[in-house]
């Protein structure tokens, strides 16, 4: 049990919204259960969660020590009630997540439970497949990253052996990614390769197409095909053979065709009739091409999983089945 006494600048609030801050961790409805059972008191008494406090109330906690901890990346998991999960498959091992675009996939700094590995640990933490008293370092990781406004799938794994082994197979390429874009324009040729040498700003977060190698710049190959054009728009697939950042919107930009709703490689007067807010990326496909021994997941190799449903190719190529 803790107790606090309620001081000046803590006086005229509502119980529920000084227990919010004062134990962060603690979700809302787990919060809302405790002030009804009488876990949470004041002066030793039961109280209605509008109760107003006073200048010298006492407040009793009987809640546990781990809600209380410093909120950040490691413990953020604690803070979710009902985790919020499209999981396109899972086993024993990993766990491959559609994530939604607008999330973030780890915190940026500023600490926040709604993340796609907080959503992910609270999942695995509340269904008893991980116990955290229980590992002395070990906490389910995610394996692959996407940027905040790029929807689609992140592979997390389960334990430490799988999340070694994911990562050596993204390191080595032996994962391949698929991707959707809306762009502007018709692409052409219908298909093809890029390959450019990209120099990143990493002040600016953003990366710059060059024509030939220079000091820090690295390759950058990318494969794309139309799969369908209408009204201006086309969709297209692209293949990513390397991993750089922001890959697909730099080149596809520098080839004429800038993602739809990409506010930094993209065309403020092409967006703005259409007033997307995030540019039209989905990797909506992965397929495990393993070409060395993967272990405890060599039941993978040869696999392909996919997400069935992408919000902007229904709205701008209704009738478009994704296959």
């Amino acid at each position: 049990m803790k107790e606090f006494t309620i001081e000046k600048n803590d006086a005229g609030q509502r119980l529920d919204r000084f227990v919010s801050k004062t134990v962060p961790l603690l979700p809302a409805s787990l919060m809302q259960k405790y002030i009804r059972l009488k876990r949470i008191k004041v002066n030793n008494k039961g109280a209605k969660k509008d109760y107003r406090l006073n200048f010298g109330d006492s407040i009793q906690m009987y809640v546990n020590d781990e809600f209380f901890q410093k909120p950040d990346d490691t413990n953020s998991y604690l803070a979710v009630s009902t985790p919020k999960l499209n999981i396109v498959y899972e086993d024993e091992n990993i766990i491959l997540a559609d994530k939604a675009p607008g999330m973030l996939c780890h915190s940026d700094g500023d600490w926040s439970y709604n993340t796609l590995i907080a959503n992910i640990q609270a999942y695995l933490y509340q269904n008893g497949q991980w116990d955290p008293k229980a590992e002395n370092s070990f906490a389910p990781a995610l394996c692959n990253r996407i940027d905040r406004n790029t929807g689609g799938i992140v592979i997390a794994a389960k334990n430490a052996q799988a999340l070694r082994i994911m990562n050596d197979k993204i390191k080595a390429r032996e994962i391949d990614k698929f991707y959707l874009a809306v762009v502007h324009g018709k692409v052409s040729p219908p298909e093809g390769t890029l390959k450019d040498q990209l120099f990143k700003d990493a002040k600016r977060n953003q990366v710059m197409v060059k024509k030939s190698a220079e000091a820090g710049s690295k390759t950058a190959v990318t494969k794309y095909r139309l799969l369908t054009y209408k009204k201006g728009l086309s969709l297209i697939e692209c293949e990513l053979l390397t991993g750089r950042t922001h890959q697909i919107r730099a080149q596809m930009a520098n080839h004429g065709n800038p993602l739809l709703g990409d506010g930094k490689y993209g065309s403020e007067r092409l967006n703005k009739p259409y007033g997307e807010k995030g540019q039209a990326l989905y990797s909506y496909k992965l397929r495990f091409s393993f070409k060395t021994d993967s272990g405890i997941l060599n039941y993978l190799d040869g696999k392909t999983f996919s997400v069935k449903k992408v919000d902007f190719v229904e709205k701008y190529f209704p009738g478009y089945k994704i296959k």
